[in-house]
């Protein structure tokens, strides 16, 4: 590690120093498991989400069910509190039961929240978002990323009079996305024939991709940014293949819209697409997204079928016009960069002095990092991931591979992050210097991620 270039290098040397290196005390965990008894019986898998359940964390080891949350924190239903750095899978821009926004959202139901017909806050809000991301010209809304993703695919279809889709990043969990990972059962070879992949930051293989199906690509759709930084002129130049393919420009921004800035990944780099999607922040926990785009490709909505008996939600959006007030303010994203700096060179700090600086590496951007352990050639080491996450979360972090920040993390939060960092990584440390066998140190099994498209 170059520790010139952190600049509290003192600071988490000392929180490391001070730290204890022993194993965590398992937490209390009888009402989560109950209650996991309880969901298995009535709901396949036993939660909604897949990134949610306990698949993703260790069984027996970390909580599967909580009841609340405050700014950063959260409890689960054992009453154990823990530092949430998921935080929701990322809506919860501003932390966990936001008192403004909660108020808006409150405010407004009383008055009622799904009407017979279109609601005045809809222009209101569509208008806001046009004035806020690049490529807006025109807004559709839906209910969450899937939604506004298939309903851009559909809707570059039908501008262009194709079918086939280039593809790069994760897009929800509909057919046309879902069939080209192996999560596609049930999903018809049909549907899966018109979808193809295509790899991050390299022009040569998108452009071969869209000449071995001349004039037959409706839309290329990624993620402007992911855990890998683009290298120059790469959006551009994307851009520019579409174009000169006659393929619609998708950026989907569920994830890095307004957690990279208001205007998102587009604003970033410069580089304005056709259409767009954002979700997840834009209501802070409220369910609501959009796609956004060029006025001549979103007025074809007036003849694609994209409709949704929650759309026009009120609730939700009164809850994001004051999600867009306070990051347009400034302040939020302030608390943000701090904190997750804090916590991208605290954890590179810990991992450096317990001697598994190597183990350890970090990917993206700091207000959405990824933390990926490997072995010593590189690959991705499972084991000693999930020693970690059993270690830091019977420290009160809840965390799985990634810092999801929100403006919510006070210093006390941040400051207790990075002691349990600290003492993980000292323990692990210690484990590996005296050659300990570590899948013997694990409480549990490992968890295995559905599919992996990032990083």
């Amino acid at each position: 590690m170059n520790t010139g270039a952190v600049s509290n290098y003192g600071y988490y040397k000392s929180v490391y120093d001070s730290a204890e290196g022993v194993k965590a005390r398992p937490l209390p965990l009888v009402v989560s498991e109950e209650w996991l008894a309880r969901s298995s019986a009535v709901i396949p898998g036993g939660a909604q989400t897949y990134s949610k359940s306990w698949r993703q964390h260790i069984r027996g080891v970390s909580p599967v069910f909580l009841e609340r949350g405050q700014g950063a924190r959260v409890w689960d239903v054992d009453g154990n509190e823990y530092v949430d750095l998921v935080q929701g899978l990322l809506p919860n821009i501003l932390g966990y039961a936001h008192p403004q926004v909660d108020r808006a959202a409150y405010d407004r139901a009383r008055l009622g929240h799904s009407f017979s017909l279109a609601h005045p806050i809809e222009v209101e809000l569509a208008e806001r978002l046009s004035e806020i991301i690049p490529c807006a010209e025109m807004v559709r809304f839906g209910k969450n990323g899937s939604d506004v993703t298939s309903g851009a695919v559909r809707a570059a279809r039908a501008f262009t009079g194709r079918d086939h889709v280039a593809i790069c990043g994760y897009h929800g969990w509909h057919d046309w996305y879902i069939g080209t990972t192996t999560r596609s059962m049930g999903v018809p070879g049909a549907v899966r024939e018109l979808s193809h992949t295509f790899p991050y930051n390299d022009l040569e293989a998108l452009d071969r991709l869209l000449a071995s199906h001349q004039d037959q690509f409706a839309a290329v759709i990624m993620e402007p940014f992911n855990f890998v930084w683009p290298a120059d002129g790469y959006l551009k130049g994307v851009k520019e293949i579409a174009r000169r393919h006659g393929a619609v420009l998708i950026f989907d921004e569920i994830c890095t819209g307004f957690h990279l800035g208001l205007g998102g990944a587009q604003r970033l780099f410069g580089v304005t697409p056709d259409l767009a999607t954002f979700g997840k922040a834009m209501g802070n926990g409220y369910p609501i997204s959009c796609v956004a785009g060029r006025r001549d490709i979103m007025q074809i909505f007036e003849d694609v079928f994209m409709s949704f008996t929650f759309a026009g939600d009120a609730s939700a959006m009164a809850a994001s016009h004051v999600v867009l007030d306070i990051l347009e303010e400034g302040e939020a994203y302030r608390r943000m960069d701090s904190a997750a700096l804090a916590l991208a060179d605290g954890i590179r700090v810990a991992a450096d002095l317990s001697g598994l600086g190597d183990r350890l590496v970090t990917q993206g951007h700091n207000n959405w990092l990824l933390l990926r352990f490997v072995d010593g050639l590189g690959a991705d080491d499972p084991l000693l991931r999930a020693l970690w996450l059993q270690e830091v979360t019977r420290r009160g972090v809840l965390v799985i591979s990634t810092h999801n920040i929100s403006a919510g993390l006070t210093r006390s939060d941040t400051d207790h992050v990075l002691r349990a960092y600290a003492s993980s990584f000292k323990h692990i440390g210690s484990l590996v210097d005296a050659g300990k066998d570590l899948e013997r140190q694990l409480d549990g099994p490992i968890p295995s991620p559905a599919f992996r498209v990032r990083g």
